[in-house]
């Protein structure tokens, strides 16, 4: 991808996000969706690890926030779910294939096809995912100084306003962020909470953002945003990773999200 132009590079410093239209192939895209099929029909999910993806903080806690299976997730591959779709044993009640909201946060390390995407960039918790409520990248993701890192985000098919797009709040980077996720250490293991609190934001303020299938979404770690629930009948498959500027910044010791001597960053520059 050539890099941005000065109208682009403004227009993101502007708003806090981008649209690029056609940077994958169609038939890359394929070639992704054909592998999230085949890493789904080798999922094994234990019964009590099957955990409903969500952005939205006090579910967010109760969830996969407390729990091993979420907070180790960092250099595996892992399954996260969309809401209802089990029943109360933590059985299925649909297919597996359309109950998932994300696969996180090593496919670019452990896929030969997600690596060769993004195997050029120091990357953290990639996935490929649904529907999250209003939010923050840097809440849940953070350096020191903020603002430091980017979302990169790939229309594996047209995102639509029927099927999910995302919607951001153009200009909302440069407020701030209002709540971080950061790891805590108790008598019992680790676990998250949130500093700040969970704003309520106007959904006036929110505007779509439609994209054709190989088209990509820059989006500034603080601007606000968010995805719908799909209830269309077609799919609206999205992969996303991000990106963190290493020079003069610190990763955050208190993030849920840390390097392993297993999985350091890449790095995009040495």
């Amino acid at each position: 991808m050539a890099g941005l132009s000065p109208t682009q590079l403004r227009k993101f410093q502007e708003d806090g996000f981008l649209v690029l239209e056609g940077i994958f192939s169609p038939k890359e895209c394929d070639i992704m969706r054909e592998q999230i099929q085949k890493i789904i029909a080798e999922m094994e999910v234990p019964s009590h690890c099957r955990i409903e993806f969500s952005t939205q903080e006090e579910e967010q806690l109760r969830a996969q926030g407390n729990t091993d299976y979420f907070l180790t997730s960092g250099d595996k591959i892992r399954f996260f779910f969309e809401k209802g779709v089990f029943d109360k044993e933590g059985n299925f009640l649909f297919r597996p294939e359309i109950s998932i909201n994300k696969i996180g946060h090593a496919l670019h390390a452990h896929n030969p096809v997600f690596k060769s995407v993004t195997h050029s960039f120091q990357v953290q918790q990639p996935h490929f995912g649904g529907e999250v409520t209003p939010h923050q990248d840097a809440t849940f993701l953070h350096t020191k100084p903020l603002g430091r890192v980017l979302g990169v985000w790939i229309a594996l098919e047209d995102a639509t306003l029927e099927n999910g797009c995302l919607w951001f709040i153009p200009g909302s980077h440069t407020g701030g962020i209002s709540r971080r996720m950061v790891q805590v250490q108790t008598d019992s293991g680790g676990c998250t909470n949130f500093i700040g609190s969970e704003p309520v934001y106007e959904e006036s303020r929110f505007i779509p953002t439609p994209i054709q299938k190989g088209g990509l979404i820059l989006i500034h770690g603080e601007v606000v945003h968010k995805s719908e629930l799909n209830r269309s009948p077609h799919s609206r498959h999205a992969y996303t990773f991000h990106i963190m500027e290493s020079k003069d910044t610190q990763w955050s010791q208190d993030n849920w999200l840390q390097p392993t001597p297993e999985l350091p960053f890449p790095l995009l520059y040495t």
